[in-house]
């Protein structure tokens, strides 16, 4: 299905394009036609072609059409009729030769900048859809759908400040208050680590982080630092690490890679690569991949597997279900290694909340008990605890200047207990 935005009704009808079409009536398209009105007989002859496409068919339709052009040449109306059954049909090239021939002929025809903007957000171009439902707004400033239209693509290019702007312009221009709420609802950030998600107009990110663990007893405590760069594309984001560890008088450098790409519809994965020291007490390699798909309205399932290679090798095998509901996020994992006896299961809950609804800030705390690599900044040192406890505070302070602040408590399971403290800066550009 895709929506159909009509702008001289200055409501937004969204159901199958082809009953839209049905819908629509010639008054609808001439009331902003060009000069070039066609006659009564071109209009009726019009309206059995619409029949033809309400009834699935499209090829046909797009043959009498043309046959109709050859009689009326240039006419705006048949051009712009025949562009969206082109769109409708996939046929994306045909439609945007009609339309940029409407709207260069016809430049204040605020019909054919819907029309050509839905074709370029359909074709995955939301620079372009964004740029053409600009000058739809420009021409019906109070139109509620108008502005629905822009603020979509603007989301679908990552500008969530700009498109909430449009989403609330529609609220004020009377747009129907359920469906603004879950426009809103969708500029929410929608990854189970926000932190890796592109910002507004920003391609490069930096981070350098640090915590002290401090035990029980006599055993030494230990210090991280970890360093990294993230290049955001259209599609994803890949993250460069240098990670420290200096642990009972041993210090390790690693490197790694991090990746999340989306998948097919809902979905998106988390790759992750980390090459370590030959010996020490970081692994000598790690690699995770965890697959996550939406489902329902607001619930996300996830998969995992991490390979951890010491002396030997270790696997952990994850599934999780997570839960976005207006500004929180909470999410359960359940991890299994298996060939270890007991202490080979465990389980963490999460609890995030987006405070100013975005995924800069936000408060979050998370329970977990068990063996486990996720309780861990690295995500690559087994920690095995009876219980533990952690929370963290991410907060923009600046438009490209962020920090993070974490504390947590643990029983580890070898009788020690822990207390830890963390800290990160944030930067982008």
């Amino acid at each position: 299905m895709r929506c159909f935005l009509l702008s001289t009704a200055s409501t937004r009808r969204c159901a199958r394009p082809l009953l839209l079409l049905a819908l629509s009536t010639p008054g609808a398209l001439l009331a902003q036609s060009p000069a070039d009105a066609p006659a009564d007989s071109l209009e009726a002859r019009m309206q059995q072609v619409r029949t033809l496409a309400t009834d699935g068919q499209r090829s046909e339709a797009i043959t009498q059409y043309t046959a109709l052009l050859a009689e009326h040449p240039g006419n705006s109306d048949l051009l712009l009729a025949r562009g969206r059954t082109y769109a409708w049909d996939g046929q994306y090239a045909a439609a945007e030769a009609d339309l940029q021939q409407v709207v260069q002929k016809s430049p204040t025809y605020a019909d054919a900048w819907s029309a050509l903007g839905d074709l370029y957000r359909w074709s995955d171009r939301p620079q372009q859809a964004a740029d053409a439902y600009a000058q739809w707004v420009a021409l019906a400033p109070d139109s509620a759908a108008a502005h629905i239209a822009r603020g979509r693509a603007l989301r679908d290019q990552g500008q969530i400040a700009a498109a909430r702007a449009d989403f609330d312009a529609a609220e004020a221009l009377g747009a129907d208050p359920a469906e603004i709420l879950s426009l809103r609802d969708s500029l929410l950030p929608r990854m189970a680590n926000p932190d890796v998600a592109a910002a507004d107009g920003y391609r490069w990110s930096a981070s350098a982080g640090w915590s002290h663990t401090r035990f029980s007893g006599n055993r030494q405590s230990w210090n991280d630092a970890d360093l990294s760069l993230r290049r955001y594309f259209k599609r994803g984001s890949l993250g460069l690490e240098m990670l420290r560890a200096d642990h009972f008088n041993t210090s390790d450098i690693a490197w790694a890679l991090d990746g999340y790409t989306p998948l097919w519809s809902r979905a998106y994965a988390n790759l992750r690569y980390q090459h370590g020291p030959s010996s020490g007490v970081l692994p000598r390699q790690s690699w995770r991949v965890e697959v996550f798909q939406g489902v329902g309205s607001g619930w996300e399932l996830s998969a995992s597997v991490d390979h951890l290679r010491f002396s030997g090798d270790t696997e952990f095998y994850g599934i999780g279900v997570g839960r976005y509901s207006g500004n929180w996020y909470g999410r359960y994992k359940l991890q299994h290694v298996p060939g270890v006896g007991s202490g080979s299961w465990s389980h963490r809950v999460l609890l995030r909340n987006y405070y100013r609804g975005d995924a800069d800030n936000y408060l979050e705390v998370s329970v977990s008990s068990g063996r486990s690599t996720d309780v861990d900044r690295f995500g690559s040192l087994v920690r095995d605890n009876n219980a533990s406890l952690g929370v963290a505070w991410r907060h923009q302070f600046a438009p490209n200047w962020g920090f993070k602040l974490g504390a947590g408590y643990a029983d580890d399971d070898g009788g020690f207990d822990e207390q830890r403290v963390s800290a990160s800066i944030y930067t982008r550009w």
